[in-house]
């Protein structure tokens, strides 16, 4: 009975093995794949890198950076928003250079009221001080002038009537009044003739330089909006409200780098591609006359033809496409623009990784 068990264990684990081996020994089906990988169009054709941009005839994107630094407190328009030449696309606090321009242009009114003051001269209200200064001299002088004469008749008919010091006094008393009635009309000529043309001048100097500071905290003050250089599309805001940019970007959390302000792109039909060519490629690229190339859309069966726009002829060190300005690696490559006219049933943005395969017909 025993040895009858045995016998019929040994038999099931002969067939487990082999079931198992059957079933593992199977060849399983490969899951059919997610997309095509792309395949070279071209009997010779090369493969480059690309990298989707707004089309524009020279340049990549338009990052704008601003030219002063502040805290950002609105920012009027939104990703993907279509804006024109001066719209407002991003608002700093202007507070403080706003009171400094305020500030330089009252300086600069006052420099020119000042001015005005200098060349308005002479004040009528100064000129009657003056002149009836003169007049008091004179009269002063014809009164010491009479007693003078006076004193000397008196002299004259009995010597003993009038003292020698009296004589000398009312002598000296002439000379004293003659003297002031010189200086008030000189003081009158001076108030006549008004400011001096020096004074004028280095007044003059003054408001010029005042003016421009004032001009220059004007059109500084401006600059704490970022208007829209042009026509386009905003691709890309990096900076929200309440937070510090400066004439180098703004600071991206994710990469640590930093990254313009605002991106924005050209609003046309066509989109550019920039391929980098590496070096040792670079002499089998065709004639631009006979260079055709592909594109391909990563991720889906999709390729489509795209059209030489230009070359950028400086071969330069190749930067990974991973948005770190210090990862390089040892390569060199040519900057390749094509372009291609924007799809209507499929979804292409700027910044996208392609494929394309250059070669020729």
């Amino acid at each position: 009975m025993r040895n009858k068990i045995l016998f019929s264990l040994s038999i099931i684990g002969i067939l487990i093995g082999l079931l198992s081996a059957y079933i593992y020994g199977t060849e399983r089906k490969p899951l059919p794949a997610a997309f095509n990988p792309a395949s070279n169009p071209f009997a010779k054709g090369i493969y480059a890198n690309g990298i989707t941009e707004s089309y524009q005839s020279n340049g990549e994107n338009i990052n704008i950076y601003p030219e002063v630094a502040g805290v950002v407190v609105k920012i009027p328009v939104a990703e993907g928003q279509k804006v024109h030449k001066g719209d407002p696309l991003l608002v700093m606090d202007d507070s403080v250079q706003r009171a400094t321009a305020e500030q330089q242009k009252s300086q600069a009114e006052a420099a020119l009221a000042l001015l005005e003051e200098l060349k308005a001269e002479p004040r009528k209200e100064n000129l009657e001080i003056a002149v009836a200064q003169v007049a008091f001299a004179a009269a002063s002088l014809k009164t010491s002038e009479d007693q003078l004469d006076k004193l000397r008749k008196s002299y004259e008919l009995n010597p003993k009537s009038v003292s020698k010091n009296d004589l000398d006094n009312a002598e000296n008393a002439v000379k004293t009044a003659r003297a002031n009635l010189e200086v008030a009309r000189k003081q009158y000529e001076l108030t006549k003739a008004g400011a001096w043309i020096y004074d004028i001048r280095n007044q003059e100097n003054q408001y010029k330089a005042l003016i421009k500071a004032s001009t220059a905290s004007a059109a500084l003050l401006d600059k704490y909006v970022i208007k829209a250089p042009a026509d386009g599309v905003v691709l890309s805001i990096n900076a929200a409200a309440g937070s510090y940019i400066s004439p180098q970007g703004t600071y991206d959390t994710y990469t640590q780098g930093a990254d313009p302000a605002i991106v924005m792109g050209w609003p046309q039909d066509f989109i550019g591609v920039r391929c980098y060519i590496d070096e040792i490629l670079v002499h089998r690229l065709p004639p631009v006359s006979r260079m055709h190339a592909q594109m391909f859309i990563r991720g889906a069966n999709i390729s489509i033809p795209l059209q030489y726009v230009r070359m950028q002829p400086y071969v330069s060190p190749k930067i990974e496409l991973s948005n770190e300005r210090t990862e390089r690696v040892d390569v060199r490559v040519l900057p390749v623009i094509f372009r291609f006219e924007r799809p209507k049933n499929v979804s292409i943005y700027p910044g996208q990784l392609v494929d394309v395969y250059i070669g020729e017909k």
